[in-house]
């Protein structure tokens, strides 16, 4: 029962239950898509050398620039969609959804060119050691021969999220998730396919995941149909996309660039620290994005509402998603902190690389509710309709900071430490969320603060 399909009613009733009703399937279909590059880690691990290790972790940023551009890109359909439900204009809404698929084949094939020719450059861009490059080239070329199924599943899942339903793109994350660590472990453990076995694993689930949408969306008896011969881009539709996607898609690139930076600093330590911050990150990744479903949950409900001209929960929305961001920050991070050389273990058996990582979750880990208000903020942003803004804040804010601060302060001989490094995150994450506030309220003032009839 728990995952049978069931849209959620935005525009009525007590907000709480709602969101958590959509925040909760989207926060463990998160926790899914992140066991891809977690089993693979894992599996490397423990099944393969730390060099294998170190790899694949190296390549988690590079990975995450192209993915989470057309995540960024499938915000616009998120918030056109969910305009079109609330103003019950079906006719604009099958334009939406066809052109986000067509949208989704063709970010997905650009991201895949641009990861299949150019990794490899990147990655020595990256300072990744020699010792690791061949391993790390290898992952990710394989890797990007999921990056169309990966596009099309995430607009997919976007329209989706847009009537409410979060509880079946869970429900496919599921059952390819599963297969991914099934694979993975018949790859590496059976056939001694190690980093390659891995890689191919999680291109197969990718590509399940996509299918499992696809059906599922060719076979609902609403407006948010598809019908694959219908699939084509439409000038107007793309345009509103883009102009609401690109900025988003955009930010997240700016944010992955800045960890690439982040994570060139951490390559000149060596594979020890490398692998030591490829397995805390994947421990702090898990609260980062359960705080993050909050995100788009803020970012569906303020579109839904204002489609609607529901304009005096707009606020209501935002507060409780914060409320919500922040309790989960603080409640997991204390956790994995606490339980943080447990955790680590699961990633590596090698004491060193434990030792290192467990420096940055404490660093990262304690303070990552900061990060999760950020988000919330953003995603409010976008669902009154400001993609540009936002992105631009990031870019001068949690970003560009951390730029300076690696520039000047990490430069300082005393201060070029792993420790210090890190600083930059929590730093960055304050400066960014205040001035996200004040963009809020003055964005805000372009709607109604009361209902419209």
């Amino acid at each position: 029962m728990l995952l049978k399909s069931k849209n959620i009613d935005m525009t009525e009733g007590r907000l709480l239950p709602a969101m958590l009703m959509f925040a909760i399937p989207l926060m463990a279909s998160s926790v899914l898509q992140l066991l891809f590059n977690a089993s693979d880690i894992a599996v490397v691990g423990h099944f393969g050398s730390t060099h294998s290790l170190a790899a694949v972790g190296s390549t988690t940023t590079l990975i995450s620039l192209l993915t989470n551009f057309f995540i960024g890109l499938s915000v616009g359909t998120n918030v056109l969609a969910s305009r079109c439900l609330g103003a019950r204009d079906f006719k604009k809404l099958h334009h939406v959804v066809h052109t986000s698929i067509a949208l989704g084949l063709l970010a997905g094939t650009f991201s895949a060119v641009i990861g299949l020719f150019f990794s490899e450059r990147i990655l020595i861009l990256m300072q990744t050691p020699q010792s690791v490059l061949p391993l790390s080239v290898l992952y990710t070329r394989i890797y990007f021969f999921g990056m169309i199924p990966t596009a099309v599943y995430n607009f997919g899942a976007s329209i989706l999220y847009a009537n409410g339903n979060t509880r079946k793109p869970l429900l496919f994350l599921v059952i390819s998730g599963t297969l991914n660590v099934i694979l993975n472990l018949v790859f590496v453990v059976i056939f001694k396919m190690d980093v390659a076995g891995v890689a191919l694993a999680t291109v197969i689930a990718q590509t399940l995941a996509m299918i499992l949408v696809l059906t599922y969306l060719t076979h609902r008896r609403d407006s948010s149909r598809i019908f694959l011969h219908y699939v084509s881009l439409n000038r107007e539709i793309i345009f509103n996309i883009l102009m609401l996607g690109i900025p988003a898609g955009f930010q997240s690139i700016v944010f992955s660039l800045s960890n690439m930076v982040i994570q060139s600093a951490v390559n000149s330590f060596g594979p020890v620290y490398m692998a030591g911050a490829a397995a805390s990150q994947n421990v702090d990744c898990f609260i980062w994005i359960s705080m993050n479903a909050f995100q788009p949950t803020a970012t569906t409900f303020i579109s839904r509402n204002i489609g609607a001209k529901k304009y005096a929960r707009i606020n209501k929305i935002t507060l409780c998603a914060l409320l919500c961001a922040c309790l989960t920050g603080i409640v997991l991070g204390g956790l994995a902190v606490s339980f943080g050389t447990v955790l680590l273990g699961i990633y590596t058996s090698d004491p060193a690389a434990i030792s290192a990582g467990l420096v940055r979750l404490h660093i990262v880990g304690m303070p990552y509710a900061l990060c999760g208000l950020m988000d919330v903020m953003t995603g409010a942003l976008r669902g009154l309709g400001s993609s540009f803004l936002p992105a631009v804040i990031a870019l001068a804010g949690a970003c560009g900071l951390r730029l300076v601060w690696i520039a000047t302060v990490f430069q300082i001989p005393e201060h070029h430490t792993f420790e210090f490094l890190y600083l930059s995150y929590p730093i960055s994450w304050i400066v960014t969320l205040i001035v996200l506030v004040i963009a809020y309220i003055f964005i805000r003032k372009k709607y109604p603060l009361k209902d419209e009839d």
